[in-house]
């Protein structure tokens, strides 16, 4: 009997045993897996921001690259050349010197101007450096070019034959046009001398509108004051031939024969105009 107690005692220490290794093996392994599982989350979390960190940094580097190159295009082409207190012709009003180039903001937008002076008119005038080719500015005269336009005061009047108010809005026309040529041919057109017709008053203020367009930019040129450029106008405007020397059938003949068949003696069309 002793020996069965002892051998059932024995048994059952050894159950204990076991069990005991058991539950410490399961506790082990709960806690690997519960570590496992808390350890998952933070993985996660701490991954996203770094994946997340690269987007917004190429944002910035397009519109610092883009800015410069738009001003280094517009700057030299919009000024097409003109420089500060260079004389320039205006065609609406003649010869004037540029003062400077500056910046103004008009309408949220920023525009670069020239200052023009127009000292015998008294007048300064702003002009957006980008309108220059529409308003027809352009730089003085080369000297062969206002040798053209002495030359043309040489020639013979030639008037059309038309009301004098489509030729007036014709002369208007040409003394705005800037060309220092068409300007020369309303002088030589409407000049008159000493044993001449007197000018009525429109053809008068036509004249010296004209007169003064194209003695202001010879003078420049020349280098000479308006008075001497003025007195060489006059000298060669006294070189062309006399008008009414033709006789009426010749003057007639000479109007069949153009083009346009309306261009006659200037005195002519003068005395045409008088009667109506």
């Amino acid at each position: 009997m002793p020996e069965k107690t002892a051998k059932t005692a024995a048994k059952a220490s050894a159950a204990k045993t076991t069990l005991a290794r058991d539950s410490v093996a399961k506790d082990s392994v709960t806690k690997t897996v519960t570590a496992k599982a808390a350890a998952a989350p933070k993985a996660t979390k701490t991954a996203a921001p770094a994946a997340a960190a690269p987007a917004p940094v190429a944002k910035p580097a397009a519109p610092a690259a883009a800015a410069p190159r738009v001003e280094e295009k517009k700057l030299p082409t919009q000024r097409q050349g003109f420089k500060t207190n260079e004389f320039v012709v205006y065609p609406a009003h003649g010869v004037g010197q540029i003062l400077a180039i500056e910046e103004q903001e008009i309408a949220g937008a920023k525009l670069e101007l020239f200052v023009i002076n127009f000292i015998k008119d008294k007048m300064t005038l702003r002009v957006p450096t980008a309108k220059v080719a529409n308003v027809g500015m352009r730089k003085l005269s080369e000297p062969a070019l206002v040798k053209k336009a002495l030359e043309t005061l040489k020639g013979r009047a030639r008037v059309k034959r038309t009301m004098w108010s489509r030729r007036a809005q014709e002369y208007e026309a040409k003394i705005n046009s800037g060309d220092i040529v068409a300007i020369a041919e309303v002088v030589r057109d409407l000049y008159r001398s000493e044993s001449q017709p007197e000018q009525s008053y429109s053809e008068r203020q036509l004249y010296e509108a004209a007169l003064d367009r194209l003695s202001r930019e010879i003078a420049v040129v020349q280098h000479s004051t308006e008075t001497e450029a003025v007195k060489e106008i006059e000298t060669q405007l006294a070189k062309s031939p006399r008008r009414g020397a033709k006789t009426e059938a010749d003057a007639v003949a000479e109007g069949d024969a153009d083009a346009e068949g309306d261009d006659i003696d200037g005195d002519d069309t003068a005395v045409a105009d008088e009667a109506a």
